[in-house]
């Protein structure tokens, strides 16, 4: 893996995610890979909002940026609840196209407080060894079973 920032890396998977929301909603290709592409970026997104809620958010509060910290928290029960809704939809055999562009709005603007606020401190609050690890759960880490978002509890 080649040498990066954690903000550039956690950004870089936020276009992964928002490219996957917007596949599906685009239609690209028959409906079957816009909701294998959905279903994967609703995985991904769950599993970052685990490394940030676990590995990030704790030290980035530790440095003193507890209001935003509590604005991501808040804006991630948010997010897993239309998650939630977006999959119970997809089950019930509706088309979550109303649920998947609050997603992407939601995503947008909870995107980008993160990537102007929280991941430039990250960058400098981090130590070498805890960046390290961020970056290789990024790589390769997986959400565990039955865990939940903080606010969503």
């Amino acid at each position: 893996m080649e040498t990066q920032t954690l903000a550039a890396a956690l950004e870089r998977e936020h276009r992964e995610i928002d490219e996957g929301v917007e596949a599906f909603s685009a239609r690209q290709g028959s409906g079957d890979e816009g909701q294998a592409a959905l279903s994967r970026a609703i995985r991904a997104l769950r599993r970052h909002i685990y490394l940030e809620e676990e590995f990030l958010f704790p030290p980035l509060r530790e440095a003193g940026l507890v209001a935003p910290i509590l604005v991501m928290l808040r804006e991630h029960a948010q997010i897993w609840q239309t998650l939630d809704a977006i999959e119970g939809d997809l089950r019930a055999g509706g088309d979550a196209d109303a649920l998947c562009r609050q997603l992407a709005t939601q995503l947008l603007h909870h995107n980008l407080k993160e990537e102007k606020v929280l991941y430039p401190q990250a960058d400098a609050v981090l130590t070498a060894s805890a960046t390290g690890q961020l970056l290789a759960f990024l790589d390769s880490g997986e959400l565990p079973d039955g865990w939940v978002c903080q606010k969503a509890r």
